[in-house]
């Protein structure tokens, strides 16, 4: 079975519906600013996924790892359609290169977006280039490890006078955490590989 075809059936068995099956704030209602990303995967021989480091000089997320994506705009005709754009725009991913799989569960980030992450299969080796405006570096990292149950930590800290917790992987020296992690820890629970 292929990867794409793996990963389409495990997406469409249906979302995570209680707290216990997501991470952080993910959620099923409206509550935020609708966002999309990209959980771009490579069809390796060990399938990876795309990830990217923030500019410092950015306003908001400044120096994190992330999915391609943003803010969904009025244009994009909804996630999919706004995260093949983000990605085209931040890493020079070509749409028609992506094989759209799935939609996996939204999560509602502490800042108020409410994103959807749209996971796509893509070949490997294709020449991406990062914005320099909007992505400092990009890589690769391992599907199998970033799902793996044990890479992935619970951290706490102090914000906005409030004690939170949030998910943290690392790999190869690269910090994955908030947001973009809390996204792998429930895809890790929804994608299962042999």
């Amino acid at each position: 079975m292929s990867l794409a075809v793996t990963l389409r059936d495990a997406l469409e068995r249906g979302h995570a519906r209680t707290p216990e099956l997501l991470a952080g704030d993910a959620v099923e209602t409206s509550e935020g600013t609708p966002a999309a990303v990209l959980v771009p995967i490579v069809e390796r021989p060990e399938p990876t996924v795309i990830l990217t480091l923030r500019p410092e000089t950015l306003r908001k997320h400044a120096g994190q790892i992330s999915f391609p994506g943003g803010r969904i705009e009025p244009e994009d005709g909804g996630p999919v359609a706004a995260a093949l754009r983000e990605a085209e725009e931040e890493i020079g991913l070509p749409p028609y290169e992506v094989n759209v799989v799935g939609i996996a569960d939204r999560y509602v980030t502490i800042t108020g977006f409410e994103v959807t992450p749209v996971v796509g299969v893509l070949p490997p080796d294709l020449p991406l280039a990062a914005h320099p405006g909007e992505v400092a570096a990009m890589f690769e990292a391992p599907l199998h490890y970033l799902l793996d149950p044990k890479r992935q930590q619970i951290r706490t800290a102090m914000f906005r006078g409030r004690e939170r917790t949030y998910y943290e992987i690392d790999w190869e020296g690269q910090r994955i955490w908030g947001a973009t992690a809390a996204m792998i820890v429930n895809l890790s629970r929804r994608l299962v590989f042999a």
